[in-house]
């Protein structure tokens, strides 16, 4: 592995010699002087078994160099070096309710390996779980494993002094909804979910469309909260979908789609989109009226009512016009008090001249005979010069 090593520490560097050790070393230099220096009838030149030993002036011997160490103090590299990441994560087989992993061994740093943690998780959950294992590059995970669920996996190595490596790339399974029976593949994820026309209510969901080995029978789609909670919104056979316009809440709004096959396997997720909320509408005014409608007698075919208008507000309404809509099949032929008119449903009463005005806590009446078929409901809802009325 290559990598920058710090320099060694200070413990592993030579001292420098002190007093002591230059003691030493001359008692060393003397006792090989003594060795080494010829008798004084065998010549000036020195044996060459010590070739550092030189005769000095006068036949005494020179002192000899220090010695070279040729080889380092074998001390552990404790130094903060983590292992590499393992790579190449895979599945080599997934079950209902177990999937099992293989992966390259990491690289040790500074020490040994002595194991792998892997973490995992169910899809659009909170949730993490994780498991540990000894150096091994292959394990089977069962705990907290369900069928046709999601699931994404990671591995880093530790080493024997705790140090731990960064994780693989995550690893995105989804556990089949049966081990034995015809079908076990799950079909293929959905592609680029995107969102296309949007309207004050709606917005329109689109994706690629996904494979499988039997027949893929339709696309089940889910909105998402963003913390915990998916909510299974529409079951689909195409690769399009409508949907409402979620309320405005803390919460996110996302979208994600799954493939289903016959036997209920689903896929991996999509992609998530957010839709847009609906926005708040604005409130109505307050009610500054109030119309009460009364059968004042019906018979088969026909009936007689009367209508009252009251002014709520502070001030005066100068003009009135009250409109409503019948819910049955009532037609007025005759009225007093107002001119009336009718299309289709919709009743319109103006006022005459001498009950033109309302004054504050005012109100005025007319009535209305008409015919009727199948039903003489009465209307509810009203409204004064274009703003809603209360009832009763």
């Amino acid at each position: 592995m290559t990598g920058v090593f710090p320099s060694p520490s200070p413990s592993l560097r030579r001292p420098r010699p002190g007093p002591l050790a230059a003691v030493a070393v001359s008692a060393a230099v003397l006792a090989t002087a003594l060795v080494a220096v010829p008798a004084a009838d065998a010549g000036t030149a020195a044996p060459a078994a010590y070739p550092r030993v030189a005769p000095a002036p006068g036949g005494a011997a020179a002192p000899a160099a220090e010695p070279t160490p040729t080889t380092a103090a074998s001390t552990p590299n404790t130094s903060p070096f983590p292992p590499s990441a393992p790579t190449n994560l895979t599945a080599t087989a997934v079950r209902t309710g177990s999937v099992t992993l293989t992966w390259t061994a990491a690289t040790p740093g500074c020490c040994a390996i002595a194991g792998y943690d892997i973490t995992y998780y169910q899809a659009f959950d909170d949730v993490i779980y994780s498991a540990g294992v000894g150096a091994v590059t292959t394990t089977t995970i069962t705990n907290y494993l369900q069928p046709g669920r999601q699931y994404s996996f990671r591995v880093a190595a530790r080493d024997t002094l705790g140090h731990r490596s960064a994780s693989t790339d995550p690893l995105t399974v989804v556990t089949p909804v049966t081990d034995t029976g015809p079908d076990t593949t799950p079909p293929s994820a959905p592609r680029d979910l995107t969102v296309g026309e949007v309207t004050p209510s709606t917005a329109t969901l689109s994706w690629s469309p996904s494979t499988d080995d039997v027949g893929v029978l339709g696309y089940n789609v889910y909105r998402f909260d963003g913390w915990f909670s998916s909510t299974l919104v529409a079951t689909v056979p195409g690769t399009t979908y409508t949907a409402s316009l979620p309320p405005s809440t803390p919460l996110r709004n996302l979208y994600y789609v799954r493939a289903r096959d016959a036997v209920g396997n689903v896929s991996i997720a999509s992609n998530t989109v957010t839709l847009p909320t609906t926005s708040t509408p604005t409130p109505p005014p307050p009610s500054t009226c109030r119309v009460t409608y009364r059968n004042q007698s019906e018979w088969s075919g026909g009936y007689v009512a009367t209508v009252t208008v009251q002014n709520t507000s502070t001030t005066a309404v100068d003009g009135w016009i009250v409109t409503f809509g019948y819910p049955g099949d009532q037609q007025v032929t005759s009225a007093w008090n107002a001119t009336v008119g009718q299309t289709g449903a919709t009743v319109t009463a103006r006022n005459v001249d001498w009950n033109r005005v309302l004054a504050p806590g005012g109100s005025a009446t007319f009535g209305v005979q008409g015919r009727w078929g199948a039903s003489d409901a009465p209307p509810t809802g009203f409204s004064l010069n274009g703003v809603g009325c209360a009832v009763g």
